[in-house]
């Protein structure tokens, strides 16, 4: 969605719709004609869950940690208060961890969704934006699959929607599954990772994780790749709910370096385009906020290292909603946290990681009429800008420090 132009981005509630509708009206017309591609064939069939997989497939095998983690957080601090969507997102159940096992089976997109030897999309492991219906999937706005490479050896899929582009999901989303994989199977042999790989930034976290030691497949868009064994971890990060195990996983293989000279208190900026969740008021916001020692910082002129280290130096963290929050994972104990957001886009993937950090303080600032947008709101007007009365941010801001 990101990657529409800002002057289109009003329109993205519309143009998600009919990408579903083309998706469903297509699948049906695509499962019924693709048989003759052979090898190429679009799914005719689903699973719900990848057990369900396992058991329909021959030789294949799957294997579940015991238990999984009941997340029971408190309800984040902000205005308005007790705002519906960190209400629901105070309670959530995260499945037992697994990975599945399949001889024979495709990866396929830069989505790493996921097609057995059989013919079927294994839905719980190939899930995708907004949709709740296997036929709903992408990959049936095609006629057939891609050419089919080979590969020889296990390929493990850590590939998932999103996180060909977007900082947040490639973090949370993709890397996590290999410790997913190496919890579950422990030292089980992995030829090749089935992985974004094609940007700068994706490859230095692949080398700073150290997951550049295998041979990386890169997963794109027009990707079809069947290996001998197909080796799918379950999603680290289900309902962007961000698990103690995933966010611990990630502190551990990319530690802060050198935070000396860093900033303690930090606004971080969206800039000032249109349509791109920006804070409208920003140039008046910005002097206020540095007569209280804020830095303004700009992530994406940051290497990754400088990143990790100016969000785990940073004692305050001011931001509106976007994926350089991501780098509240590496943030120290005891942070704390504004985050802003249009009233038609509130999300809790960032308060859901401050919850895996030792004594940190979250709370948010909705503008906008959050009356229109209550409880079952789509909230899908992803890219509004962010109305907020400045001296009200400072406030909040005030409140923080004290």
């Amino acid at each position: 969605m990101t990657r529409l132009p800002s002057r289109l981005q009003p329109a993205w509630p519309l143009v998600k719709r009919l990408h579903r509708l083309a998706s469903l009206l297509l699948g049906v017309i695509g499962r019924r004609t693709s048989s003759w591609a052979g090898d190429r064939a679009l799914p005719r069939r689903a699973t719900t869950t990848s057990a369900e997989t396992a058991r329909g497939e021959p030789e294949a095998t799957y294997v579940q940690e015991p238990e999984g983690e009941a997340l029971r957080r408190p309800l984040a601090a902000g205005k308005p208060s007790k705002h519906w969507i960190f209400d629901e997102a105070t309670r959530f159940d995260v499945a037992p961890r697994s990975t599945l096992s399949l001889p024979r089976g495709i990866a396929l997109g830069d989505y790493g969704a996921v097609i057995t030897a059989r013919g079927t999309l294994d839905f719980e492991t190939s899930e995708y934006f907004g949709i709740t219906d296997w036929r709903e999937h992408p990959l049936y706005l095609r006629s057939r699959l891609p050419k089919v490479e080979e590969f020889d050896g296990a390929l493990a899929v850590l590939a998932t929607r999103g996180g060909s582009y977007n900082y947040y999901h490639f973090l949370l989303d993709v890397l996590p599954r290999y410790g997913v994989l190496r919890d579950t199977l422990g030292d089980v042999a992995v030829d090749g990772l089935y992985v974004p790989a094609d940007t700068t930034w994706q490859q230095t976290l692949l080398a700073m994780t150290g997951l550049d030691e295998h041979r990386l497949v890169p997963a794109r868009k027009h990707s079809a790749v069947r290996a001998e064994r197909l080796l799918v971890p379950s999603l680290p990060n289900p309902k962007e709910v961000a698990p103690t195990a995933t966010v611990e996983w990630l502190r551990k293989r990319l530690p802060a370096g050198d935070l000396a000279g860093r900033p303690r208190r930090i606004y971080v900026t969206r800039g000032q385009v249109p349509n791109t969740r920006r804070v409208v008021h920003e140039a008046e916001l910005l002097p206020l906020l540095a007569e209280r020692g804020f830095v303004c910082v700009e992530p994406g002129g940051l290497s990754i290292q400088e990143q990790i280290d100016t969000f785990a130096a940073a004692e305050v963290v001011v931001a509106p909603h976007g994926a350089a929050l991501t780098n509240l994972l590496f943030a120290s104990p005891g942070v704390r946290v504004l985050e802003l957001f249009p009233a038609s886009f509130v999300k809790a993937c960032f308060w859901a990681i401050s919850q895996s950090i030792p004594g940190a303080q979250h709370s948010y600032l909705v503008g906008g009429d959050v009356a229109a947008n209550g409880p079952g709101s789509p909230m899908n007007k992803i890219q509004a800008d962010i109305d907020l009365d400045p001296h009200e941010i400072v406030a909040a801001v005030d409140r923080l420090l004290a």
